[in-house]
């Protein structure tokens, strides 16, 4: 089994186990210090704790067999979860850390020595580096050849990599624009830097929560299979001895390595009943043999809707 998949989460059981850690000794200095930011950082992993734990509730649920209510499987449940992951980033991580920052700024208060603020946030940052690496080669081993790095985290369908290297990137902003304004706020000696800190930081978030929310809509919808995927199954149909024409396959993630296939096909028309179910059969094996992660396949006979309904598989 390798690690990152839907099966073996290890990005995910990584961001938890830092992000528990972090959330305790940044509130820890927080309360200590008085520092606005430190407090914001608190709330941050806290939510990202959260948030990966909802993440894994959403493997097990998309795990779940078929049944009469769901044919495909539950495997859009995870698509679900990482949407909500999405809205608590915003709501709760986002909002709280600028709702904290106003009311520093509001009601200012005398910032303790920022030795401890300075000790948690470099222990944080190595920690928080160390899971965003481990997410980072996930999604690097998952990347096509032609794509980018941008490109790869854009067509990623696999909300336990992108989600947790999207959060773990805000965390390490988070972490630099925390020590920003610690720094500022001791050096100028004025706490309204600790409270702008705050606020960036809730900005960082908020941005990263719209950028999740709209990759888990465009899966919930439907999204389409990578371009040479859906190429590459119908030049496969096309080749086969039995086929006069293949017209554009329509696929539809059901989960991150979970594809719906759906096709309309004309046969050769001096091929029998028998020779177009030969043909689908044999179409069918070369598709799941070369593309693994198509589970459901549909093959509409085009010549045989004189004769008898399609051909399905």
């Amino acid at each position: 089994m390798k690690s990152g998949s839907s099966e073996r989460p290890i990005t995910v059981y990584g961001a938890i186990a830092a992000n528990l850690v972090i959330a305790v000794t940044k509130f820890a200095a927080g309360f200590a210090t008085g520092s606005s930011a430190m407090l914001s950082e608190g709330i941050h992993s806290s939510v990202d704790t959260g948030n990966q734990l909802l993440l894994l509730l959403g493997l097990r649920q998309s795990a779940k067999p078929a049944d009469d209510q769901h044919p495909f499987g539950h495997g859009p449940d995870l698509y679900f979860w990482s949407l909500i992951v999405a809205m608590l980033i915003f709501g709760l991580g986002g909002g709280m850390s600028i709702y904290e920052g106003i009311t520093h700024l509001q009601h200012p208060s005398e910032l303790g020595a920022p030795t401890w603020n300075y000790v948690v946030l470099a222990i944080a940052f190595v920690v928080e580096g160390a899971a965003f690496g481990i997410a980072l080669r996930e999604l690097l081993r998952q990347r096509r050849p032609e794509e980018s790095f941008w490109q790869a985290l854009r067509s990623s369908k696999d909300p336990t990599v992108y989600t947790v290297l999207a959060e773990d990137a805000a965390a390490l902003s988070g972490i630099v624009i925390a020590v920003i304004g610690v720094y500022l706020a001791h050096r100028f000696e004025n706490p309204v830097f600790d409270g702008a800190a705050s606020i960036v930081i809730g900005l960082v978030l908020a941005t990263v929560a719209v950028f999740l929310a709209y990759e888990s809509r465009s899966l919930l919808v439907g999204e389409s299979a990578y371009p040479n995927v859906v190429q590459g199954i119908q030049r496969l149909a096309a080749e086969d001895e039995g086929v006069r024409q293949v017209r554009r396959p329509w696929t539809m993630h059901l989960g991150p390595r979970e594809l719906l296939l759906t096709m309309e096909i004309d046969f050769s028309p001096d091929l029998s009943a028998a020779g177009v179910a030969a043909a689908v059969d044999r179409l069918e094996s070369q598709i799941r043999q070369n593309y693994p992660q198509v589970k459901h396949i549909f093959i509409e006979a085009e010549s045989l809707s004189s004769r008898r309904p399609a051909a399905a598989s």
